[in-house]
């Protein structure tokens, strides 16, 4: 099967599989990070096929929506390349890239990585920031009916993995304690550079934020 074929077919998957997502994980999120990374590659020395169905499945069965089982986006999106004639490498490849890319994942000792990886990382935390990822946060936060903003409760800039997986603090504690320590954990020199603008933007809205609540 062609490229174009293997592509298409899995776009098609994709937007199929989410068409009722929360709006931050939805088809438009995958397409960002989808051309996000594409524009990554074409400044690195990697496997073209395998960024772009990571992409296009790393949020196929997001943890977060799925009670926390972090081996369901890896499960669906192997079973899905399977039935599509993609050969085992690639499969366990692109597996091993949604299983380790995450933000939560980086809290454990990184047990993966390539190329593919660093690029398709860098294209989903391009897409967490900036005025995007500031919309993106608000969803989430409203999704799971939390607070926007509440002076009483500090961000926790020390949390495990757990308790960043299960937190219900408000959203703009989200900012402190992920969205504006993305910029420094950029893996390419394009995703450094990309991430750069977009950080100050968000730097600047907060500016704004605190000006508006104070």
């Amino acid at each position: 099967m062609e490229h174009r074929e293997i592509i298409d077919k899995t776009v098609l998957f994709v937007k199929e599989t989410l068409k009722n997502a929360e709006g931050g994980h939805d088809w438009w999120h995958i397409h960002r990070v989808w051309t996000n990374a594409k524009a990554i590659a074409e400044t690195e020395s990697a496997d073209r096929l395998t960024i772009e169905l990571a992409a296009l499945l790393h949020d196929i069965a997001d943890s977060k929506f799925n009670n926390g089982d972090e081996e369901i986006g890896p499960a669906t999106a192997g079973r899905f390349l399977q039935s599509i004639g993609i050969n085992a490498d690639t499969v366990l490849h692109v597996q091993n890239i949604i299983r380790y890319m995450s933000f939560k994942a980086s809290f454990d000792k990184p047990a993966f990585h390539s190329i593919e990886l660093a690029i398709v990382q860098d294209a989903d935390r391009l897409d967490a920031i900036g005025a995007i990822g500031i919309a993106r946060a608000f969803s989430y936060g409203g999704h799971k009916g939390r607070e926007i903003y509440n002076p009483e409760i500090a961000p926790d800039l020390n949390m495990s993995k757990e308790a960043y997986k299960n937190t219900t603090a408000p959203t703009i504690n989200h900012f402190y304690e992920k969205l504006l320590l993305l910029k420094d954990k950029m893996n390419t020199d394009t995703g450094k550079q990309l991430a750069e603008q977009r950080h100050a933007f968000m730097e600047q809205y907060l500016k704004q934020f605190y000006l508006e609540v104070e």
